[in-house]
């Protein structure tokens, strides 16, 4: 179908709209429907064109214009918009570059807007990068000029619209049932968690399902840059999210801000989207008096990466030797979980290892599980996660009162 008559059809339809009233889905269908029967009168267009150039009209005046049909796609994960260029997404793992692109930056810039707005956030060239939400929970970074040479670019992280808890995750092959026991035991036991990975490793679905654990009849604060944790089963449940500063550099709110504050809602656990800079101290220290069992993720390429990044990021808020620094996570973090994506585009838990302490001036990690590669079959990488080491630290079991339970059999946590 030639561009032109789309082009047609929309000035059409701006002519036809009342710009000063509101217009619901159904009126703007009507006044669509209206203007492309009068426009193709006498023409010969396939029904099925006609639909899909109907949804393509409606979808840009009421929605998010070409990435709708992106984002009602269950099978795509991300989609990157680089300017006017053509969309990139990632369908089923893989990158794939598509036929689809936003027509100017005019356009552009209106749809950033549009999605700005929907969460009460800004960007304009003061403040050119911003963390937003769409209603589906799905998560958008934007970044315009001048800060982005190549155009506006907006890269949409979607999730799944049913939740995946463990039992998901190990029909996955993520994880396996006997490790699943395990993780429901450290989290009813308050066992505070960090979760590790690179971009896209699956850190928050990981998180989420491990909340499912919490008992519901606790109190839990959630702090997230953007919110996307779903703790449906948690009745008693406070949801922060930070915000930018404005024009003039004032009234943001920080994760450090909303971290300090949750201290004083008389949370049982704090969970921490992700912890990415001088945070970090806030959240060891609520780890560290009396918040038992919070979580959090990091970007991390292994656990000991993750105790360095930690390291790094408490020096950039405080001014404390080194040494402490390590006492403080060495007495916060119990557990770390390192997630990552394979070959085959899998993602998998890689490795668990314990914190057990300070020695010789370094954060010693007792390597709980890795995960042993088998073979290859059908393209997909085989293996599982071996158990290496004995866990040290079992006293938060045992006060916990889930010795009975755990302690028999080899698949038992006590005996890892």
């Amino acid at each position: 179908m030639e561009v032109g008559i789309r082009e047609r059809l929309r000035r059409r339809i701006m002519e036809n709209m009342d710009l000063t009233v509101s217009l619901d889905d159904s009126e703007i269908g009507a006044i669509i429907d209206r203007c492309l029967l009068d426009e193709t009168k006498g023409e010969y267009i396939p029904t099925k064109e006609k639909i899909h150039l109907r949804t393509e009209l409606f979808n840009s005046f009421r929605r998010l214009d070409v990435l709708t049909e992106f984002l009602e796609d269950e099978q795509v994960s991300e989609i990157m918009v680089n300017g006017t260029s053509p969309i990139f997404i990632e369908k089923n793992g893989a990158i794939v570059k598509t036929d689809k692109r936003i027509e100017s930056e005019e356009k552009l810039h209106s749809l950033i807007q549009q999605i700005v707005a929907e969460c009460n956030r800004r960007i304009n060239e003061a403040s050119p990068i911003v963390d937003a939400r769409l209603k589906d929970g799905s998560r958008v970074n934007i970044v315009i000029s001048p800060v982005s040479l190549s155009g506006t670019t907006i890269t949409i992280r979607r999730f799944p619209k049913d939740r995946i808890d463990i039992d998901k995750l190990i029909a996955l092959g993520s994880i396996d049932e006997s490790f699943g026991k395990i993780m429901k035991a450290m989290v009813c036991s308050k066992y505070n968690i960090f979760i590790s990975g690179g971009t896209g490793s699956g850190k928050t679905t990981f998180l989420n399902a491990l909340s499912n654990f919490i008992p519901k009849d606790e109190r839990i604060i959630t702090i997230e840059d953007s919110a996307e944790l779903n703790l449906k089963q948690v009745e008693n449940l406070v949801r922060l999210e930070s915000r930018n500063a404005n024009v003039e550099g004032g009234n943001g709110i920080s994760i450090r801000d909303l971290i300090k504050a949750s201290l004083r809602m008389r949370p049982d656990r704090i969970v921490v989207g992700e912890v990415r800079d001088e945070a970090a101290i806030d959240m060891l220290q609520a780890m560290n008096t009396g918040h038992d069992g919070s979580l959090s993720t990091g970007h991390a390429n292994s656990p000991r990466d993750m105790v360095s990044r930690l390291e790094t990021m408490v020096l950039t808020g405080v001014d404390i030797p080194l040494q402490a620094v390590r006492m403080q996570i060495a007495q916060a973090v119990d557990v770390i979980i390192h997630l990552g994506r394979l070959r085959d585009k899998s993602r998998k838990v890689l490795k668990v290892s314990e914190v057990l302490g300070v020695e010789d001036g370094q954060v010693v990690l007792n390597t709980l599980f890795e995960f042993v590669e088998t073979g290859e079959k059908n393209g997909k990488v085989q293996g599982g996660l071996r158990k290496v080491n004995q866990l040290m630290n079992i006293e938060k079991l045992m006060s916990w009162n889930m010795k009975e339970m755990y302690e028999e059999g080899e698949g038992g946590i006590l005996h890892i």
